[in-house]
């Protein structure tokens, strides 16, 4: 799910002294002073993070061992409800994955294998094949690898003769932005205006620059110019959402399945006293009307898999979009 990381700071260990309480202040004050979305999320859900500070404060004891340490600060963090945010310790991995985690999966890999069989090709990390009503079908299951210019060549000509072309993106939970970008870029023929980006410049709150805009070039390859559904689920996360967000600013472009699980904001890393790394959101990402897809995208159409779809072998998601590319 990481879109990038960057910026690794250090804790001024003079400040903050490897105890319980020093670690917790320390961990209070990097999220206090370069976290990225505490404005929205107090209009979103109430977040007060002084308040957080209070709540979990009254739970630290320099008598703790690291192990309720890392629980209290792990349950602290996950009140900024962020899948960017994370705690590394020797043990474990502290996070909160409530995007996807109490959503239904709307997503077989049974279902997968009987649409791919097991003569499909294989190029950038991605499979893909012809379906049998002639259309074209890209599973793209990370974006955590680069993507060729000629691989994605060879795989617009291949889908050449199709008159239409989902892309499945369902539990991809991103990995490159530079990745999403060059894929969206085989859809559009003109250079487009897809969001807008902000970078911290204080440790205030709302200490921001200026929104600087995300455009997308088109490519210099081979480019789509029929109509093209993308396939999603809560395990959309990240440079996926990201995917989502630039395709739907592309023309002949519907979104289809469930709402995205989010990710908005580009994750730094830092590290505390004790040792532990922690990485966070502190770049924020809006779409192109200065909205903020923290918390996700909602499709075109709503559709979820069905049990009576499941039982006869076929994906209730896949099939709405063959419809719509049939019409």
């Amino acid at each position: 799910m990481i879109m990038c990381l960057a910026l690794v700071s250090c804790v001024d260990e003079e400040e903050f002294d490897n105890s319980p309480r020093g670690n917790f202040e320390a961990l209070w004050k990097i999220i206090d002073e370069h976290y990225c979305f505490f404005d929205y999320k107090a209009q979103t859900y109430g977040l007060d993070w002084n308040a957080v500070h209070a709540k979990y404060s009254a739970q630290i004891d320099d008598r703790m061992t690291e192990t309720q340490l890392f629980e209290v600060l792990g349950n602290m963090l996950g009140e900024l409800r962020d899948g960017h945010v994370n705690m590394y310790s020797r043990w474990d991995v502290a996070r909160n994955w409530t995007w996807h985690e109490e959503f239904p999966a709307n997503v077989s890999d049974t279902l997968l294998r009987r649409y791919l069989g097991t003569d499909y090709r294989i190029a950038s990390g991605m499979k893909y094949r012809k379906l049998d009503d002639n259309m074209g079908y890209l599973r793209c299951e990370s974006f955590a690898s680069g993507m060729g210019a000629g691989n994605l060549d060879e795989i617009m000509l291949y889908f050449a003769p199709c008159n239409g072309l989902i892309i499945d993106i369902r539990d991809n939970g991103g990995g490159l932005l530079s990745s999403a970008q060059e894929l969206a870029a085989r859809f559009t023929d003109k250079e487009l205006l897809v969001g807008y980006i902000q970078h911290k410049t204080g440790p205030g709150h709302n200490d921001f620059s200026d929104l600087s805009e995300q455009r997308l070039k088109p490519a210099r390859g081979i480019r789509w110019h029929k109509p093209v559904v993308v396939l999603t689920n809560r395990s959309v996360y990240s440079a996926a959402n990201e995917f989502v967000k630039f395709m739907r600013c592309c023309p002949n472009v519907t979104v289809v399945g469930d709402h995205t699980g989010g990710g908005a904001g580009m994750p730094y890393s830092s590290e505390l006293p004790i040792g532990w790394s922690i990485r966070f959101s502190a770049t924020p990402m809006y779409d192109k009307d200065k909205n903020s897809t923290e918390f996700g995208i909602a499709p075109d159409h709503y559709v979820s898999l069905t049990d009576d779809d499941v039982r006869r072998g076929k994906d209730t998601i896949i099939e709405y979009a063959r419809r719509i590319l049939n019409d």
